[in-house]
Parts: C-alpha cells; sequence; structure tokens
C-alpha cells in the first residue's frame, strides 16, 4: 500500500466534502435525529443514559452511511476521472481505502459531537465509563463497516442515486439478518445471527469488547474494500 497515494486521495475527498453542503447537511441532520432521541429519554422518561442513541444508531446508520459514501466511486466514473486514474501509479486498492478513510472521518466528527451527550449524563448522574466506551467503539466499527459496503454499492454504479439505493439494500440486509435468526431453521439461524452486523453490536454495546467481534468488522471492511478495488479494476475500462 502506498500511504502517499492514500493520503492525497483522502486529503482530496475531506476537501470535496466540506466544500459542498452534503457534509453539513448530513451532519446536521445526524446530530438532530441523535438529539432528539437523547433529549427525549433526558426531559420525557427522566432517564439519563445513553442506551437510547446505542439502540438506534446502527440503524440509523443503514441510511447515513450511504449518504456519505453514494458519490466516493460513482462519480468518478460519471466525470470520467476513473479512465484518468488508469494511467497514474494508484492501485484501485490504495484509491478506495483513501476514501474510506474520508468517509470514516466525516462519521467520527459526527460520532464527537455526540459526546456532549455522553458529557451531560457524567454531570447528571454516576455514568460508568467501560459501557460508554464500549458502546462509542461498537459505533465507530459498525460505522465503518457500513461506509465500506456503502463504497461497495457506489463501485458498481456511475450514479449517485443507484449508489445510494444499492448501499442501503447491502447494509439493511445486514442489519437485520440477526431478526431472521428467529425464523429460519438451525443452523442457517447461527449463521445468519453471526453474519448480522447488529448482533455484534449490541455484544459490544453491552459492555464487553470480544476479538471475536471486532475481527467480524474488520473482516467486513477489507473484503468490502476488497471487492470494491476489484469491481473498480473490471469497469474502470468501460
Amino acid at each position: 500500500m502506498n500511504w502517499s497515494v492514500v493520503m492525497a486521495v483522502f486529503r482530496k475527498e475531506m476537501k470535496s466534502y466540506f466544500a459542498s453542503p452534503m457534509a453539513y447537511i448530513v451532519l446536521s441532520v445526524f446530530l438532530v435525529i441523535t438529539g432528539w432521541f437523547f433529549t427525549l429519554n433526558l426531559f420525557k422518561e427522566n432517564l439519563a443514559h445513553l442506551r437510547s442513541i446505542f439502540d438506534i444508531l446502527p440503524f440509523l446508520l443503514v441510511i447515513f452511511a450511504p449518504a456519505i459514501s453514494m458519490r466516493l466511486i460513482a462519480e468518478e466514473r460519471k466525470s470520467g476521472t476513473l479512465k484518468l486514474l488508469v494511467t497514474m501509479p494508484v492501485s484501485d486498492f490504495d484509491l478506495v481505502f483513501g476514501k474510506f478513510l474520508a468517509a470514516v472521518s466525516l462519521y467520527v466528527v459526527g460520532l464527537a459531537f455526540t459526546l456532549v451527550y455522553a458529557f451531560t449524563i457524567m454531570i447528571l448522574g454516576d455514568a460508568e465509563i467501560g459501557p460508554i466506551f464500549a458502546g462509542y467503539f461498537g459505533l465507530l466499527l459498525c460505522g465503518s463497516a457500513y461506509l465500506a459496503l456503502g463504497i461497495l454499492g457506489s463501485s458498481l454504479t456511475e450514479n449517485q442515486i443507484v449508489a445510494f439505493i444499492l448501499s442501503f439494500l447491502i447494509t439493511a440486509i445486514f442489519a437485520i439478518l440477526v431478526f431472521s435468526a428467529t425464523i429460519i431453521p438451525q443452523p442457517f439461524a447461527d449463521i445468519a445471527q453471526y453474519l448480522s452486523t447488529t448482533y455484534h453490536f449490541q455484544n459490544i454495546a453491552r459492555g464487553v469488547i470480544d476479538s471475536r467481534d471486532v475481527i467480524y468488522y474488520l473482516s467486513l471492511i477489507f473484503f468490502s474494500l476488497l471487492i470494491s478495488s476489484r469491481a473498480i479494476a473490471q469497469r474502470k475500462f468501460l
């Protein structure tokens, strides 16, 4: 991996995000929705905890991750710059990984703003640091996996709307597999449960960071980016 190329792609994508209204719109909507769920528990139910955010965010990310990632590859293909990259010393995986880092960085910015809720809980009550840290760590892994899947969807088309729909469908399948485990027979139920991103996030959100859950997310990220780079290699000459 050529890190100078990766960082060049990363910087380009970060500038592109914040040079347009998209990043500000996505972050604003993200914070409004998470803030609404937090204040609902805090003022209406008189409960000071982050459980509501940890419960809802893995499903909200099914929408937000495709919104962040839909343009990353599709726009390159539509504008014709993907063909131009063929003549440059840039590997497909370096290109994909640089774009992935930019998408994750934008997501981390959104998560960082929600730390206000965690500090509020610490001020109002006796919050446990361990579960809060585990919950945010799980959200980082889950969101990163969804963004990698979103890049995969974006690598399959040059239309951003189609990329959003494909990414949404892929991430939604991984998110809801945990529920299908209750209605399908064994051993398929165990397989569906293990493949579900929601299942592994729930494990981490309980406060126990298991290496099996971490390896699952890292593997999903790696293979999603690898397939994306293969898709680019197959289609960039078309």
